[in-house]
């Protein structure tokens, strides 16, 4: 507590320094009668305040003891967990380092000891916004907060707020700015189920606050904004959010004189420790609890310090039904048969399933135990999305009429040039000095764009994506439901197209239903109705908006097919059901995907490898006796066994006539691709993919067919696989992605910086 490094704490205070107000009124005789409407108005204003400030008294304390638990529901009222133990255990303001009270005025309010205990500036503004249906906003100093979280409740209203403010004020004036600040510090949330510094520091760190050093002290801090987003354990793909945050905190201590530059600049981020959640989250209704809670947070419903209060009855979209066969699905085809050993301990499966009309979620599977493993597989987003971005090019040349170097629009009988290794070239045909590999090097030859999205081959879908532009595809797939912060998509140039970035099952799921729904994007969503005290909290409308043309959809639909039907995804095939899908297997085994949609359900089943001890991702070779694990295998599997068993009693839908499978060689389909209200499998044979490579009007076989290893049930069949998990599964052929890892500098004369060897599925 004394060290000579740190600035010296304040002396106690005895009150609180108010500013001056005042000012001069510019008379203008013409607007006497204004002015005395005006000083009417503020003489009222003043009586108000001034009576509001001794009749609103002090409350008691709000009690531990009386705190609610949330009550989360599944989609026909049954209950998923009830959840609302209070964890906390308080500690003297001395007990708590310097560095630390230091790191949390940076992060919450740095003008703590000389500003006064409202900010009637921020509140102003607050308010304003939330009038206007604006999203939420606090406007709160830290002795506001610690009012709300010591005397009052978490909701954002206007009549809450009037007496935040006025307690606030009377509670300035009668205790010190330490008292305050010691209250707020054992009082505020963390995330974690923490409540306080104190469970804080065990809840990250595993250790008193005491022994926090300034690293972690920052990081806690962080955490006051929004626990969830900046919880690097929790969701992997936060770290560069987490990191951002921990930096201000940290160059905020700076500025205010208390750290000094040199030892700022000598500190590495703090990793937290895993997360040991309470076992009433054991299972998947951890998985599941975690998912709401972000989306409610996420959509600015409700604080992460409302939901900490508790009492809220949350029903939510899942169906009981679907989530048992999903989970069921999951269990047959890949868990059941695994060891406890490496390779099979490091698989994990997620899983999202979406229905179409309502964009609703159905079904999702995070993992096995919550209590074991914080990380929700279905919502993480830290795994190359491989081979399932394929679709989201393939749609950004129909909805942008792209044309091959040859000047040929981009339709499904388009002819490319397959050879592995094959150089990209740019509009004016120029070599980029990128040449990604198809898998174990082989080459295909001449193939026509539908006969490429069955064999999922990287050197047409390289041409392809430079023939529509990396804008225009990231574009495309941001208006389709890929979010803007997914990591690796803003970055990616050209291998945008082989699926480097880095989206959730949910992410992609929405990609897949807004196919399924002929172009209409539509936000999934988890959360069906809030209430508390039997007064229904208002759910924002999930956005929506038409991503591309109903004809773009359809021809992209047409093309997918083909995949379930004799492409990588055959696997698929025993749902019974017409459905459209497409593989996608990472670098190194390290994920594989299927994405697959009939007219009624967007379901997205990935694996991923990652060591549990290290957290580091691994590759799944040899993982349950397979060879490798690709797309086409578990995770088609898995997809065709839970949507057989979600449909099942159900009458069967067809696509829309736009939406007919495009035979292989993709005679149906050509250069003529239609735009918005044209038939969207138009005439034509298509160009080449290079200038003078391949003669448009020949479509010959591929050098190696890609023919499934092993028999699926047929279309006609509705129920699932429920046999032995073939030796090597369906889909074996498939190309994985890149790595994630800075790709190799490009070959002299390349355009693309970013780009460097790939073999992508």
């Amino acid at each position: 507590m004394g060290d000579d490094r740190w600035p010296r704490w304040p002396a106690r205070s005895a009150g609180v320094r108010r500013p001056r107000r005042g000012g001069v009124w510019r008379l203008v005789p013409s607007w006497r009668m204004v002015l005395g409407a005006g000083v009417a108005a503020v003489v009222l204003s003043v009586g108000a305040l001034v009576a509001g400030y001794l009749l609103v008294e002090i409350p008691e304390p709000k009690s531990a003891a009386a705190a609610q638990a949330n009550v989360y529901l599944y989609a026909d009222g049954s209950q998923i967990a009830a959840v609302g133990e209070v964890n906390r255990a308080n500690v003297a303001l001395e007990e708590v380092p310097e560095p630390v009270r230091y790191a949390v005025l940076a992060a919450e309010d740095r003008d703590f000891f000389d500003a006064s205990p409202v900010d009637l500036s921020a509140m102003v503004r607050a308010g304003w916004n939330m009038l206007r249906g604006g999203g939420r906003q606090s406007g709160s100093t830290i002795t506001q907060q610690y009012v709300k979280n010591y005397y009052l409740d978490q909701r954002q209203t206007v009549s809450r707020k009037v007496k935040e403010l006025f307690i606030a004020v009377k509670l300035g004036r009668e205790l010190s700015k330490e008292e305050i600040l010691q209250g707020y510090l054992n009082t505020s949330y963390f995330g974690r189920n923490a409540y306080g510094v104190q469970a804080a520091a065990q809840a990250y760190y595993g250790k008193d606050v005491g022994e926090l050093g300034v690293a972690e002290g920052a990081y806690l801090a962080a955490l006051l904004q929004a626990p969830s987003v900046y919880d690097v354990v929790a969701d992997p793909g936060s770290t560069g959010r987490a990191v951002a945050r921990w930096e201000y905190v940290l160059d905020g201590m700076v500025s205010q004189g208390w750290l000094a530059p040199g030892e700022r600049e000598a500190l590495e981020f703090p990793r937290p420790g895993p997360y040991e959640p309470p076992d009433l989250l054991s299972g998947e209704r951890g998985y599941l609890v975690e998912a709401v809670r972000g989306e409610l947070t996420g959509r600015g419903v409700l604080g992460e310090d409302e939901l900490a209060a508790g009492g809220y009855r949350i029903t939510t979209t899942i169906d009981p039904v679907r989530q048992e066969a999903l989970t069921r699905a999951v269990e047959e085809q890949v868990l059941d048969g695994l060891g406890s050993e490496p390779p099979d301990s490091y698989l994990r499966v997620g899983a999202t399933s979406v229905e179409v009309a309502s964009g609703e979620v159905v079904a999702m599977y995070g993992g096995r135990d919550y209590t074991e493993q914080f990380v929700n597989n279905a919502t993480r987003r830290d795994y190359q999305a491989a081979s399932t971005f394929k679709p989201i090019v393939y749609a950004a040349a129909l909805e942008h009429g792209a044309e091959t170097v040859d000047g040929e629009r981009i339709g499904p009988g388009t002819v490319y040039d397959g050879s592995s290794g094959r150089t990209v070239v740019d509009r004016d045909g120029v070599d980029t000095g990128w040449a990604p590999e198809n898998e174990g090097g082989r080459d295909y030859g001449p193939l026509t764009v539908a006969e490429a999205m069955d064999r999922s081959v990287n050197a047409v879908f390289a041409q392809l994506g430079e023939d529509v532009g990396a804008d225009r595809v990231r574009e495309t797939a941001v208006a389709l439901g890929i979010p803007e912060e997914v990591p690796g998509l803003a970055q990616a140039r050209g291998s945008i197209s082989l699926g480097t970035a880095t989206p959730s099952t949910v992410d992609v799921a929405q990609v897949y239903a807004a196919l399924a729904r002929q172009g209409v994007f539509r936000e999934a969503v988890l959360v069906r109705e809030v209430s508390r005290d039997g007064e229904v909290v208002p759910l924002p409308e999930p956005a929506e908006r038409r991503a591309v043309s109903a004809a773009v959809a359809d021809g992209v639909t047409a093309v997918l097919r083909g995949v379930v039907e004799s492409g990588t995804g055959t696997a698929a095939g025993s749902a019974g059901r017409p459905a459209a899908g497409k593989t996608g297997t990472a670098e190194e085994d390290r994920a594989a995907w299927f994405a697959g949609f009939t007219p009624e359900l967007a379901t997205v089943v990935a694996v991923f490898g990652q060591d549990s001890e290290t957290g580091e991702q691994q590759s799944l070779y040899g993982a349950a006796g397979q060879e490798r694990i690709s797309g086409g295998g578990f995770p088609a599997l898995i997809w065709g066994q839970y949507t057989a068993a979600a449909l099942r009693g159900l009458p069967v839908a067809e696509f829309g006539g736009a939406a007919e499978r495009v035979p292989p060689g993709g005679e149906d389909g050509g250069g003529d691709e239609a735009g918005e209200g044209e038939e969207a499998d138009g005439g034509g044979t298509g160009g080449g993919g290079r200038s003078g490579e391949v003669s448009p009007s020949v479509v010959p076989s591929p050098s190696e067919p890609s023919e499934p290893s092993s028999p699926v049930p047929s279309s006609g069949s509705a129920e699932p696989s429920s046999g032995p998990v073939p030796s090597r599964p369906p889909g074996e052929g498939e190309p994985p992605v890149a790595p994630s890892r800075e790709p190799s500098p490009p070959r002299e004369g390349a355009d693309d910086p970013a780009e460097g060897p790939a073999r992508e599925s």
